[in-house]
């Protein structure tokens, strides 16, 4: 199994740092600043030879080109010519050998029509979803649209539920407090708020999570459930009763939250 651990960015950005123990080779998924990448590689004695895009938000890729540039790296990215210096564009069947781990690669377009996600099924499943779903919540609809967005969480959803999801933002408290307003009787919510409080006030970062915890306590997860759909009712947030109308209601309603 490979060491995964974060690099923070900017405010709340996680670029993730996969490094092998024995080669001391490393890859990184969305560097969108490559300063602290060079810093973490070097503390570690690294030497990166892969990168890991999940779609063309700039604080997701802003750091490609200066690490190409200094490491020479291999790029897996999403069929999008916009992004530069990726040298082997991917889409959904293809798979990534990671350090000597094989990554199936999922569309997940919603937050962006690119969007895909990176899927290990090992002892320990683990995926690198971007902004597509994230650790309480999922991503804002800039390109794509409610079913499309469905699809992609119901494919993550889908995952096995003891796969560790790495997001790329530390949004989970906020993320949180919208689960709760969505459904105050949750009360795996109400315990994972509290073990959320407790991680971000000893500054530790609260992913990854797990699919179970999200299938548990992510209302974008839960848009079937009866009891999540009834509490939108009573709140007078949702016109509808199928999953793509309670999912398009809370979305609309995170958006204004």
């Amino acid at each position: 199994m490979l060491n995964i651990q974060p690099i923070t960015a900017f405010t709340d950005n996680y670029i993730w740092l996969l490094y092998d123990d024995a080669t001391r080779q490393a890859f990184v998924v969305d560097p969108g600043d490559a300063e602290p990448v060079i810093r973490t590689l070097q503390s570690l004695q690294l030497v990166l030879t892969g990168i890991l895009i999940t779609h063309h938000h700039f604080d997701h890729v802003g750091g490609v080109k200066t690490l190409c540039d200094r490491f020479k790296p291999v790029v897996y990215g999403p069929i999008n010519p916009s992004i530069e210096d990726v040298t082997k564009r991917v889409s959904a069947s293809d798979t990534v050998n990671v350090l000597g781990m094989a990554f199936s690669v999922m569309e997940v377009p919603g937050h962006t029509l690119d969007h895909i996600a990176y899927f290990h099924d090992g002892a320990t499943p683990v995926v690198f979803c971007g902004d597509t779903l994230f650790a309480g919540g999922c991503g804002r609809l800039f390109e794509g649209n409610p079913p499309m967005m469905l699809r992609s969480l119901e494919s993550l959803a889908a995952l096995p539920p003891a796969t560790r999801v790495y997001c790329a933002h530390e949004y989970t408290l906020a993320n949180l407090a919208f689960a709760q307003a969505v459904e105050p009787h949750n009360e795996p919510l109400s315990d994972r708020i509290t073990v959320a409080q407790a991680t971000r006030s000893c500054g530790e970062p609260t992913v990854p999570s797990d699919i179970a915890l999200e299938l548990a306590t992510n209302p974008f997860l839960r848009c079937n459930n009866a009891r999540l759909q009834a509490s939108l009712q009573e709140q007078g947030k949702s016109a509808g009763h199928s999953t793509l109308d309670t999912f398009t209601a809370v979305r609309a309603w995170k958006d204004s939250f």
